[in-house]
C-alpha cells in the first residue's frame, strides 16, 4: 500500500493518526489492522463512504457496549450495597435501603430473586 492511499484514507477518516512535533504522522497497531480491514471490504465491493458508516457504526456499537458495562457495574455494586444492608436486618438498614435504591437496581434484585426461588 502506498504512503498516498494511507494519507487519503487517513484524510478520509478511515484511519486515525498522530501528529509528531514536526508534523509526521504516527499511526499505532491498530492502524494495520483497519487497512487490512478496509481493504477487504473494498475487495468485497464496498465503496469507501460504505466502509466509512461500516466503521462507524462499529465503533457506535462498542461505544454503547462499553456504556452498558459501566451502568451494570453500578448496579452490581448498589445491589451488594443493599445486600449487605438486608443482611444486617434491622428496621434503620431496610429504611436505608428503601430510601437509597435506583428502580433499575430494584429490578434487578426483583429478577435474581425470581431466579433463586
Amino acid at each position: 500500500m502506498t504512503k498516498r492511499t494511507i494519507d487519503y484514507y487517513t484524510n478520509l477518516g478511515l484511519l486515525k493518526a498522530e501528529r509528531s512535533a514536526s508534523n509526521y504522522r504516527y499511526y499505532d497497531s491498530s492502524a494495520v489492522e483497519q487497512l487490512n480491514k478496509i481493504e477487504q471490504l473494498k475487495a468485497e465491493g464496498m465503496s469507501l463512504d460504505e466502509i466509512k458508516r461500516n466503521m462507524i457504526d462499529d465503533h457506535a456499537e462498542e461505544i454503547d457496549v462499553l456504556e452498558l458495562r459501566l451502568k451494570i457495574a453500578g448496579l452490581e455494586k448498589e445491589v451488594s450495597e443493599v445486600l449487605s444492608q438486608l443482611d444486617n436486618g434491622n428496621l434503620e438498614n431496610q429504611e436505608f435501603v428503601k430510601k437509597n435504591i435506583s428502580k433499575e437496581s430494584l429490578s434487578l434484585i426483583q429478577s435474581l430473586l425470581l431466579l433463586l426461588n
